[in-house]
């Protein structure tokens, strides 16, 4: 996907309100009303085995639904990991994540690495997967994804969930 184009989704999500929650549903075809606006063009989804379309990633982030994230209590602080969705990130145009019932705000994902063997990497430029809460603070976090089908996938995880030991 073309910096313009993730530029243009962008500015389409932020206008756009929340997409519903529905923690067990799965990806849908978008509404006219959401973010991944089938105004927007979809990305081509030719499979080629490097995981780079939705119709390569959508199947196994579905699959591994329940491990998109995960809370971390540590140095006195709660860390809300990603690590999963960034990990097949290629495929997605944007994530969106909401603390304690609050409004859904942008996360935004690295690049991908398509001039590289594993354009999924997480490398040492992309920062690190995680962002940091007050210790305890972290009830229920909504995670919102948007494909480059321009389809939909959401979940609900709530603090005992996700907590790591």
């Amino acid at each position: 996907m073309t910096c313009l184009s993730r530029l243009a989704f962008a500015i389409l999500l932020a206008a756009a309100p929340a997409i519903a929650e529905s923690p067990a549903s799965p990806a849908a075809p978008a509404s006219p009303a959401s973010p991944a606006s089938p105004s927007a063009p979809a990305e081509p989804q030719t499979v080629t085995g490097r995981f780079t379309t939705a119709t390569e990633v959508k199947p196994i982030l579905t699959a591994t639904k329940s491990s998109w994230i995960a809370i971390r209590e540590y140095d006195g602080q709660d860390l809300l990991y990603v690590t999963q969705i960034w990990s097949w990130r290629c495929g997605l145009v944007a994530m969106r994540v909401a603390v304690n019932g609050g409004a859904p705000e942008p996360w935004d994902l690295p690049p991908c690495h398509e001039n590289t063997a594993q354009p999924n990497a997480i490398t040492d430029d992309d920062g690190l997967p995680f962002r940091s809460y007050p210790l305890g603070s972290l009830q229920s976090v909504l995670v919102e994804l948007f494909y480059d089908d321009r389809t939909t996938d959401s979940a609900t995880f709530t603090r005992p969930q996700v907590l790591m030991p």
